[in-house]
């Protein structure tokens, strides 16, 4: 038994070791794949200068302010939505509706992305160009809306863990003590649960900043830095997804790569940013 349990740690070890290398291996070929573009301008160029191949500019800044733009904006409209779900499933909802609603929250976060477009391009999207934004209805609003509804459910079912890994023995404390669910809420729940509920905040923007399909198919995919949120923007994964669609031997080609060393390095610090807050957390929880 002994000697099977070294074997499996030795698995484990190595498992992570490579897990670690090939992380460190596409990084590694990002930058050899951009390394073309690096030399053209340099990387203070490309990150700050504007998208226009037909000038030689391929500067990567009008995406990186928009993909920054849509996520933040998502994650600032479903953050107080889905506390506020969690909220009610775990704390002041009647118990009988507490189970159909996470449930429910669970089956959202089944639903194919592309659902979620579909149905914005003829709900929302008409009834931003009509009544709110003007223009073709497709910007960095439309696409936050969109994108907030998205991760809300995985939001939601974070802080939902969160919420109810605070020990039982506390919660019947304050009960006993003649508190109101809000008191417990308040005073015994949310400072325990913060560290969680940070995690479930930083694991949104991850998701955000990730998704493709939602900016490509609502945010209008204009390379102009946008300067409101009622223009249309492009964020750097509906550029990869449109360059690589279109060309495939250019420089223009080389921006792809680009974008994904920002994307890696900006997820690589959503990860040692959920380090930090795991460190934070309650002990047992």
């Amino acid at each position: 038994m002994a000697m099977l349990s070294r074997t499996l740690e030795r698995l484990f070890f190595l498992a992570a070791i490579g897990s670690a290398l090939l992380t460190a291996a596409v990084f590694l070929l990002l930058c050899q794949l951009a390394k073309p573009l690096f030399q053209h301008g340099g990387l203070g160029t490309l990150l700050c200068s504007p998208w226009n191949p037909g000038h030689g500019q391929y500067g990567i800044y009008p995406m990186i302010v928009g993909s920054l733009s849509i996520a933040f904006l998502s994650v600032l409209i479903s953050f107080p939505f889905s506390l506020g779900c969690a909220f009610f499933i775990t704390h002041f909802g009647p118990l009988a509706l507490r189970r159909k609603l996470l449930n429910l929250v669970r089956f959202m976060t089944s639903i194919p992305t592309v659902v979620y477009g579909f149905v914005a391009l003829f709900l929302l999207v008409p009834f931003m160009r009509e009544f709110l934004t003007g223009g073709s209805g497709m910007n960095i609003l439309t696409a936050s809306v969109v994108l907030a509804i998205l991760i809300a459910p995985t939001m939601i079912i974070f802080f939902v863990d969160s919420l109810q890994r605070v020990p039982l023995s506390y919660r019947q404390a304050v009960d006993a003590l003649g508190g109101s669910p809000a008191q417990q809420l308040l005073y015994v729940v949310l400072p325990m649960a913060w560290p969680g509920i940070l995690n479930g905040l930083l694991l949104g923007l991850g998701r955000a900043m990730g998704d493709t399909l939602i900016s490509l198919m609502l945010a209008g995919n204009a390379v102009a830095v946008p300067t409101a949120l009622t223009q249309a923007a492009r964020t750097l994964t509906a550029h990869i997804a449109l360059v690589m669609a279109a060309d495939f031997a250019s420089m223009e080609f080389q921006s792809i790569f680009a974008c994904g060393i920002f994307l890696y390095l900006f997820t690589a610090l959503l990860i040692v940013a959920l380090r930090l807050v795991g460190r934070l957390s309650p002990r047992g929880l």
